[in-house]
């Protein structure tokens, strides 16, 4: 049996998100890196940390953040515990706490996956992006999938004779990652979430990939048992920082 290859850490992921889900545009503003989202939800719009700072850089982000007309809302990764108290101090609350999970493609991909039950293709059929609209994947996340310049690809997966659900995956350096996977309320329990993770895996082997990863709140109680019951190991961890609105 072939010896599972050695997962990436957390900051090769975290680089892996933000080529394959990326921000309309960013900017290095003093110790900062400002991103603009445009509605693409809060990994493509937090700021982030290029050196350590303090209480005098805050301001600046802040400003650059409202001037876009997004929340100030950072991004605390692994070893960043001196930003994250500063935020607290500044009145910031802790929100989304996410696990980072990864596997070695070759795990999800030694058996067949049945005929006729899922579908890779970009740009992706307006039943796949009905069920992303559904699932609350709205044209401005649908817009970060656009501009993303990396191998890319939709899913459908179908349970019987009808749509299970969809997803979006990704290809940065080696490493797929699995974005906006939505299993319709109807297919739910029924294998439609299994079968588009391992519908990714094969896709991303076939694109030379040798590693699969997504990224999930540590609130989602389906889809974390789910990707440990598949095999998936957490390789690492993040959460963000906002400040309330009127603070």
């Amino acid at each position: 049996m072939t010896k599972p290859l050695p997962l990436p850490d957390a900051a090769t992921v975290i680089e892996v998100c933000e080529a394959t889900w990326p921000p309309a545009a960013r900017q290095h503003l003093g110790a900062w890196t400002i991103r603009d989202g445009q509605g693409g939800g809060q990994r493509a719009s937090a700021a982030t940390e290029d050196w350590p700072v303090t209480d005098a850089d805050l301001s600046a982000a802040e400003t650059a953040m409202l001037a876009l007309g997004q929340e100030r809302l950072f991004q605390i990764r692994a070893g960043e515990d001196k930003l994250d108290t500063l935020l607290e101090d500044h009145g910031y609350i802790l929100r989304d706490p996410v696990n980072i999970w990864a596997i070695d493609v070759t795990r999800l991909t030694g058996e067949a996956i049945p005929p006729a039950t899922a579908y890779t293709m970009w740009p992706p059929l307006e039943l796949v992006r009905e069920i992303w609209e559904e699932g609350g994947v709205g044209a401005a996340r649908q817009a970060v999938m656009q501009r993303a310049t990396c191998e890319k690809t939709a899913i459908l997966v179908r349970i019987g004779d009808h749509p299970g659900g969809a997803a979006f995956v990704g290809l940065h350096e080696g490493v797929a990652m699995v974005h906006a996977l939505h299993v319709l309320p109807a297919q739910r329990r029924q294998g439609a979430g299994r079968l588009l993770i391992r519908a990714a895996a094969k896709w991303a082997q076939g694109q030379g990939a040798r590693v699969l990863s997504l990224i999930v709140t540590q609130s989602n109680h389906e889809a974390n048992p789910l990707y440990a019951n598949l095999g998936m190991t957490i390789v690492g961890h993040y959460h963000y920082r906002v400040r309330p609105e009127g603070a």
